[in-house]
């Protein structure tokens, strides 16, 4: 493992860090940019989201013949939480590209633009996480102290977007069909993992490995699951932490060895 690349990447994260206030600043403006006059703003989001959940809540939970009680809450913050994976993943492709201006003319470091996209998305999660306890409450679905394990599980989350957008930032501004290639393979992932359908229904034991080999399913539970009520399973905890430590490591080296050439992609 290069541990000169390593120590590159781990400074400009560093730098990135101590720039919080510009990062802050620059998603808070991206947002506002993005919905300038606009009465309602970002909320327009969170009103399309919950359009949408109600609507495939009440035709799926007939064909799946689950319980309203069960599945509407399964699906929102599943919905939710998905939005917030797939917008990160798809902005993290033109994390770098989208910046190109910035980069050429001002020497500030690289990791600000990933952390400027991850903090505006976070901004979105959170408009779009009011409809989460809008939906407890019509389904009569209480929270117990069990639900604060989401935090950690956030938290976890958050960290494996953050390697992943920034080795797609890296790659994308190097190869430029790549974020096509990802909004795809995005769409498929978004059928086999168990968002709009619950794992309950995969009575075949053969067809568990939808579940046990599917990272994105692990990474979500994480969070998901003490929302509904439930504790994430030991195997959840493992992946994700095993997939935060491998994806680092491998992002740390990747960053530090070809951060010098960026610009030069752009």
């Amino acid at each position: 493992m290069p541990i000169g690349s390593i120590s590159t990447a781990i400074d400009d994260i560093h730098a990135s860090a101590r720039r919080y206030s510009l990062v802050g600043m620059l998603g808070w403006q991206d947002v506002r940019q993005r919905y300038r006059r606009s009465a309602l703003g970002p909320f327009w989001l969170t009103i399309s989201m919950g359009i949408m959940i109600g609507s495939m809540g009440v035709v799926f939970s007939q064909l799946f013949n689950s319980p309203m009680t069960e599945f509407f809450p399964f699906l929102s913050v599943g919905m939710i939480l998905w939005a917030f994976v797939a917008q990160i993943l798809t902005e993290g492709c033109t994390g770098f590209i989208s910046a190109e201006g910035i980069i050429k003319q001002m020497p500030i470091p690289l990791f600000v633009h990933i952390a400027r996209m991850i903090w505006r998305n976070l901004i979105i999660l959170a408009h779009n996480l009011i409809i989460f306890p809008i939906v407890l409450i019509a389904v009569g679905k209480p929270v117990g102290w069990i639900a604060l394990l989401s935090i950690p599980g956030l938290i976890l989350l958050l960290l494996n977007l953050t390697w992943a957008a920034l080795v797609l930032g890296i790659l994308c501004a190097r190869y430029r069909d790549l974020p096509q290639i990802v909004t795809s393979l995005l769409q498929v992932i978004y059928f086999v993992t168990p968002i709009m359908w619950m794992p309950s229904l995969l009575t075949a034991r053969s067809a568990t490995y939808l579940l046990d080999y599917n990272p994105f399913y692990h990474l979500l539970e994480v969070t998901r699951a003490p929302l509904l009520g439930q504790a994430p399973t030991d195997m959840n905890w493992i992946v994700s932490l095993t997939i935060a430590l491998v994806g680092w490591l491998v992002t740390l080296a990747m960053y530090g060895r070809y951060k010098r050439r960026i610009a030069y992609w752009l």
